[in-house]
């Protein structure tokens, strides 16, 4: 992969991304691991492309899919739909904001980003309700 075409596939995901982990990532790609962190933006890149946008899973609840995670400190999102235009305003999900019972609802990717949340390049994408049982340790 060139460094042209990750630049591009970068700036792609950075609107998805803290500007921290937009820099981390950044040099990470640069560095001694680089086809690694190379590959891990393009698939990133094609989750975000290819999610489905707000209602595309309405009516799913646990059953919808969570296509990214972001965490800071002891709070969760679970991201099931992006923006209907494609952006990170008004995506739609779950959030646990670190005190055992979270909520359904609009979330804007901005903002996380903003406020220094990590989108978790490890996450693997799985339903809404084997995310809950993860994140609340049920068997």
């Amino acid at each position: 992969m060139s460094n042209m075409y990750s630049i591009a596939k970068l700036a792609i995901l950075r609107e998805f991304l803290s500007a921290a982990q937009t820099l981390a990532l950044t040099e990470l790609a640069m560095g001694v691991e680089r086809a690694f962190y190379l590959d891990k933006i393009d698939e990133m890149v094609n989750v975000v492309q290819t999610m489905p946008v707000t209602y595309q899973q309405d009516n799913l609840g646990d059953e919808a899919i969570v296509h990214l995670h972001y965490f800071r400190g002891g709070a969760d999102w679970f991201i099931t739909e992006k923006d209907i235009d494609g952006g990170i305003d008004q995506a739609f999900g779950f959030a646990e904001l670190g005190f055992g019972h979270g909520e359904l609802g609009y979330i804007s990717i901005r903002e996380l980003a903003a406020a220094g949340a990590e989108l978790d390049l490890h996450w693997t994408v799985k339903t809404l309700r084997e995310a809950k049982e993860a994140l609340y340790h049920v068997a």
